[in-house]
């Protein structure tokens, strides 16, 4: 179910709170063990998506429909503050967060340009005979 993009920023934003609220109060058992930075990375990067959702969604009511998220400052400023958020759990999940946030947004970008790209078409030429020099 669609919904629109003032409530999908209310959404994203709220489920920003409450992971990074969660990050926050498990830090201890996320810090402990090898896999769980891993996890405390994977979370962080969970984290980026919520937060350029939210942001994007800010952007559209604001300036309007067909406003685009740029690269800068928008995706890296993003980046910096999931990365920022899991470097408070452990420096491991900086990295991990990283990683696991390029693949991410990888994926975001190839279904938004398969959704919002337009279509390109290529004009046939139907003149008959030789071409002049």
């Amino acid at each position: 179910m669609a919904v629109s993009s003032s409530m999908s920023f209310l959404l994203s934003s709220t489920l920003t709170v409450l992971l990074f609220a969660g990050m926050q109060l498990y830090q201890t058992q996320l810090a402990s063990k090898e896999w769980m930075t891993i996890v405390g990375g994977f979370l962080g990067s969970i984290l980026f998506i919520l937060i350029i959702t939210a942001v994007s969604n800010f952007e559209m009511v604001v300036f309007g429909r067909n406003f685009q998220t740029k690269v800068f400052p928008e995706i890296v400023g993003c980046l910096l503050l999931a990365m920022f958020a899991s470097g408070l759990i452990h420096r491991v999940c900086v990295t991990t967060c990283f990683i696991f946030s390029m693949v991410a947004l990888y994926y975001i970008n190839k279904i938004s340009q398969s959704k919002y790209a337009p279509v390109v078409t290529v004009p046939v030429s139907t003149a008959k005979g030789r071409k002049r020099n």
